[in-house]
């Protein structure tokens, strides 16, 4: 955790061990995104069929509606608020992996990574994660997109609004009870920007707590052997939570 104000680095444990972080590693494909529409080689009205793609459930809304066709701006959307598979998978057609990769290296230098689509299942020949990352990457890369977030048009200001309205707040922003559907604009607490990553044995949490006089960001990252299934989740949820609380706490203490 970190102060974005003056950089001092509220607690830390194993900053650059890296993990798999299911999908966190989505933001590496909105930063490609907010870096071609800066740059003007893609636009924001473009439009993206998610039939160019194989369909794939789980996260999402696209799965849910009926149209086939959304606007560039749309599908970027999705991914930021409900971490799309679908979506995702159709932006990562059009931008390229090998693409999203190069600019995961440049903003990410300790290994973090998009490393694949979204798949439905996970075979012998393919990457076993779909992203891995360590606590100190992701610190920095919410700390690039915070310093450029006052820039209209750049790759902060752009990423920060997509992650904005992300309704997942089940881990560490748990602490804050704020509504999960309608936060972007909290009036009672602070504003939470976050991207969570859950799979089997997974549970990743990088965001940025913003009082309006005092911004920190955080990465927590969690892997464990969740076999059979369940085994072990209630005590990193519980630990999870109880990181949050501890950091809301320091937070208000220090108000």
């Amino acid at each position: 955790m970190v102060d974005l104000g003056g950089g001092e680095v509220l607690a830390h444990h194993n900053l650059d061990r890296l993990l798999s972080t299911a999908s966190v590693g989505k933001v590496f494909a909105l930063i490609e995104l907010a870096e071609r529409l800066r740059d003007g080689s893609l636009t924001a009205a473009q439009p993206l069929d998610r039939r160019d793609v194989p369909p794939v459930a789980d996260s999402g809304l696209w799965q849910h509606l009926a149209t086939d066709v959304l606007p560039l701006a749309d599908v970027a959307a999705l991914v930021g608020a409900t971490s799309d598979n679908w979506a995702t998978n159709v932006l990562i057609d059009l931008l390229g992996l090998d693409a999203i990769r190069a600019r995961a290296a440049e903003w990410a230098p300790g290994g973090s990574d998009l490393v694949d689509v979204v798949r439905g299942l996970r075979g012998p020949e393919d990457p076993p994660h779909l992203s891995l990352g360590c606590a100190s990457d992701h610190i920095a890369v919410l700390s690039r997109l915070w310093a450029e977030r006052a820039t209209p048009g750049s790759t902060g200001e752009q990423v920060l609004r997509w992650l904005a309205p992300g309704v997942d707040l089940s881990m560490v922003a748990s602490a804050w009870q704020q509504d999960p559907l309608s936060h972007a604009e909290e009036y009672a607490g602070p504003i939470i920007t976050n991207k969570t990553g859950t799979n089997l044995g997974v549970r990743a949490d990088v965001g940025i707590v913003d009082s309006g006089s005092r911004a920190t960001a955080y990465a927590i990252i969690a892997n464990w052997t969740e076999n059979p299934p369940g085994h072990g989740r209630d005590a990193v949820m519980d630990a999870l939570r109880a990181i949050g609380a501890a950091l809301r706490a320091h937070l208000e203490e220090g108000a």
